[in-house]
């Protein structure tokens, strides 16, 4: 196992580099900060004086070089707008989209093992085909098309919803809902699937024969074995909840990562970008490793091939 995270490990520095490499230099591309922060009647001394107080008057490979040297003193730069630390920025606004995407993925598993265990013991039943005709809508609905839909129903012609905030229940409704759609509906078919498969495997009708209750067989048998590709498709709509929350919180001014990021790169304050899509990357990268170790647990022959 430990073999096994630390090749995980290894492997993801490189794509973390490639993702230093290409924020800092894109981020570049929006434009100079110095049009942003500066009067239109700014002298050209007043700009020269501005890019060297921010290190912009350097080569970009030098700045590159010099970020790099300050990331590794874990050093994030100060923020154009605030000059505040960057981290401080990104450390305050990344529990929101935490928060958000742990309550929409934890209530996506439960549904979607609920829904597709149920459409799987019984297949080609009535329960069966709404299940897969309600999964399969639900995973083609676009996040943005829901949240746009959403506003528009709930909260301004019917009035029941709040549009933005985090204040109270309610607040919660639309950008929960929105996430939650699409991995609830992927999921429900992954889970119906391997269930599937399990109920009709040959160490079932054995524990059937024993006397199993019909609950046992289900969700003590069939679902543990079905549960690894399971785990492997939450990781990876884990992931996807993380990147999808910059739409979502972004239409619902949800003060999350994602809105901090959109904000950043309008203002060109390079320094929070940069921080939050490290952040980022490194919470994708330890949900990867995370995915992997429990899909190991759950499968041994994963670990053999590590292990020899």
């Amino acid at each position: 196992m430990l073999i096994l995270l630390r090749r995980r490990a290894v492997s993801s520095v490189i794509p973390l580099l490639v993702v230093v490499l290409g924020v800092f230099f894109l981020a570049r591309l929006t434009g100079d900060p110095a049009n942003l922060y500066l009067p239109l009647s700014a002298t050209p001394e007043m700009r020269a004086e501005f890019a060297a107080r921010n290190g912009f008057d350097e080569p970009l490979i030098t700045q590159f070089g010099d970020y790099l040297a300050q990331v590794a003193r874990l050093d994030f730069g100060e923020s154009l707008r605030t000059a505040q630390p960057a981290s401080e920025a990104v450390l305050r606004a990344f529990p929101a989209t935490i928060q958000l995407a742990g309550w929409t993925m934890l209530l996506s598993i439960v549904g979607a093992v609920a829904i597709g265990s149920l459409a799987a013991y019984r297949p080609n039943s009535a329960m069966d085909r709404v299940a897969s005709l309600l999964s399969s809508t639900a995973a083609s609905v676009p996040d943005f098309w829901f949240a746009i839909m959403g506003v528009l129903v709930f909260a301004v012609t019917l009035g029941w919803l709040p549009t933005s905030g985090t204040s109270g229940a309610a607040a919660w409704v639309l950008p929960v809902a929105t996430l939650f759609i699409r991995p609830f509906g992927v999921l429900v078919q992954v889970v119906r699937g391997a269930m599937v498969t399990a109920l009709s495997a040959p160490y079932v009708k054995v524990a059937r024969s024993k006397g199993a209750s019909e609950a046992r067989v289900v969700f003590g048998h069939a679902l543990r074995n079905a549960a690894a590709p399971a785990l492997t498709v939450a990781g990876d709509l884990a992931v996807g909840l993380v990147n999808g929350a910059v739409v979502v919180e972004t239409v619902f001014g949800w003060p999350g990562i994602g809105k901090l990021m959109i904000d950043s790169v309008l203002q060109r304050d390079f320094a929070v970008l940069q921080a939050a899509v490290l952040l980022t990357a490194l919470v994708i990268f330890a949900l990867n490793i995370l995915v992997d170790l429990c899909h190991a647990l759950l499968d041994p022959r994963v670990r053999q091939p590590a292990a020899a």
